[in-house]
């Protein structure tokens, strides 16, 4: 864990749940497991507020907890999980994915999970339908039924799982494990629920309300069957489905739609059979990958052969050959796609930073591994003086490597040989650091904004509370203009400036974190194959 790591985790923190379980999650990450006194001690925050941060983040399954290493009956410590933090960041995507595929309703299965840390099913189906109804017209309302339905696709296809037994509660330094670690994580209980989602009444207060009515929901929870039973988003599940995503993509953009499809079929066909950590697929025959196409496409045999061809010999090499059986076996290589995504990445932050000449001189040593710099000049057809300053700044920011090899014993400069190289593994590992370096910084930006801007985006919320709650009276025209106009010209210029600077931001972070991911799952998966 580094120090921008830590950084990052306590802005998300402070944002998302307050500067007190902020000051409480650095302190556990920084110090590692520690027992309730000696956090009260360190901090200097009063009992109660502690034992209340320490409940926000167990709730959210940022915090574990475990009996103290002296053995039974020692005090119970706590160790917060960075990792689980950081999925915060990433949060908004996990909502639109859940919303592209299964619609309003899953999209807010999700959220209202994301929101609460875990929550159990016939609560979230209710707090659900309750939202889905107040969006629809008067006199229409959401079935519970259909809410289950939803929520029971989201669990076969794993997006969601149960969460583990507190019994077996170990401290992880990740966060949500790979695979289950118990056999029911997918089990669906039998849920007694029948009827429809109810409307809240409008009213200035309405927050107040909801909240109540949602304390009130809970309490009434063990009546439906399900009774200690929560569920909790699977973010391994979603990261599966990224890093396809990625991969479709990436062979789309390279090649065309048609064979983005083909590999989408065989990551679709391999989704069960193959272990997340696993360098490539299960291997598929052309006649299993021809049957399971869709219609839609009209792939005859000989052009199916001839796209396979093409993936297996393209040099991103996304598609591997395993054998010849069934008219031929083929493998998705994950390891390779993800190394290749990695490194494209890598030459396109050096473009973008250092220009397109850079850039060439980079590939070259990414693809030639050890030149001198004679040869990089003469290879990279650049000037004797630009190659030098160009091969000295990318050394200077640690993107390129200089290595040394003696003729002699004595390291003596006319005797020794000296190679420029490039290591893709650690330089992956400082962009990931510069990534959350800038993201730490997108964030710390947005609440410094929206700090400077309190007492105008305050006043806006309450107009807006007044607005509403008047529509739903049923108000004359005349009284909502009224109001509105309780907010002048230059802070409804001032309004939109704010949300426009507050919306780049946001835009930027989910840029940033779509590198990270990128960068994450390579270098995890180097790990996993090492």
């Amino acid at each position: 864990m580094t120090a921008q790591e830590v950084r990052l985790c306590g802005l998300l923190l402070r944002e998302h749940f307050g500067e007190v379980v902020e000051k409480v999650g650095t302190h556990l990450l920084k110090g590692g497991a520690q027992n309730l006194r000696t956090i009260i001690h360190e901090t200097g925050i009063s009992l109660d507020l502690v034992k209340k941060s320490l409940c926000v983040l167990v709730q959210h399954g940022a915090c574990v907890f475990r009996s103290g290493r002296k053995g039974a009956g020692s005090p119970t410590e706590y160790q917060t999980c960075c990792d689980r933090i950081l999925r915060i960041l990433r949060y908004p995507r996990y909502i639109y994915t859940a919303k592209t595929l299964y619609g309003d309703t899953g999209e807010l299965i999700i959220e209202e999970l994301l929101q609460r840390g875990h929550m159990t099913m016939s609560g979230t189906i209710k707090t659900v339908a309750d939202r889905l109804t107040q969006n629809m017209e008067e006199g229409r309302s959401m079935d519970y039924s259909e809410v289950s339905s939803a929520f029971f696709r989201l669990v076969e296809t794993h997006f969601l799982q149960r969460c583990p037994p507190l019994a077996g509660a170990e401290p992880k330094d990740s966060a949500t494990p790979a695979a289950p670690s118990f056999p029911d994580c997918y089990k669906v209980p039998h849920v007694t629920l029948v009827g429809r989602g109810k409307r809240q009444l409008a009213s200035e207060d309405g927050e107040d309300q909801r909240n109540a009515k949602k304390a009130k929901m809970d309490s009434q929870v063990g009546t439906h069957g399900d009774e200690g039973i929560c569920w909790q988003v699977n973010f391994e599940r979603f990261h599966l489905h990224f890093r396809d995503q990625a991969i479709i993509s990436a062979v789309a953009n390279k090649l065309d739609q048609t064979s983005s499809e083909i590999v989408r079929t065989m990551l679709r066909m391999s989704e069960v059979t193959t272990s997340p950590t696993a360098t490539c697929t299960k291997p598929l025959s052309a006649n299993e990958i021809f049957r399971s196409l869709p219609t839609s496409y009209n792939i005859p045999r000989p052009i199916l052969d001839q796209y396979l061809t093409l993936l297996i010999d393209d040099p991103m090499e996304f598609v591997g050959k395993a054998g010849e059986s069934g008219g031929g076996m083929y493998v998705v290589n994950m390891h390779r796609a993800l190394a290749n995504l990695a490194r494209a990445t890598l030459e396109s932050v050096v473009q973008e930073r250092f220009g397109s000449r850079s850039a060439r001189i980079f590939r070259l040593l990414l693809r030639k591994r050890h030149l001198e710099q004679k040869q990089v000049e003469d290879f990279a057809m650049i000037p004797a003086k630009e190659a030098k300053d160009m091969l000295y700044t990318l050394l200077s920011q640690n993107l390129v490597q200089l290595q040394e090899i003696p003729k002699t014993p004595d390291y003596a400069p006319s005797r020794t040989f000296y190679l420029y190289t490039v290591n893709q593994l650690p330089t992956a590992r400082m962009l990931l650091q510069n990534c959350y370096k800038t993201v730490a910084n997108l964030v710390e930006r947005r609440l410094f904004e929206s700090k400077e801007s309190k007492r105008l985006l305050e006043k806006s919320q309450r107009i807006e509370a007044i607005l509403a709650s008047l529509q739903a009276s049923g108000a004359e025209p005349e009284q909502l203009t009224e109001v509105e106009e309780m907010i002048t010209a230059p802070e409804k210029q001032q309004l939109e400036a704010l949300r426009l600077h507050i919306n780049k931001l946001d835009s930027a972070e989910n840029q940033v974190d779509e590198t990270i991911f990128l960068l994450e799952s390579y270098i995890n998966s180097t790990a996993s194959t090492s």
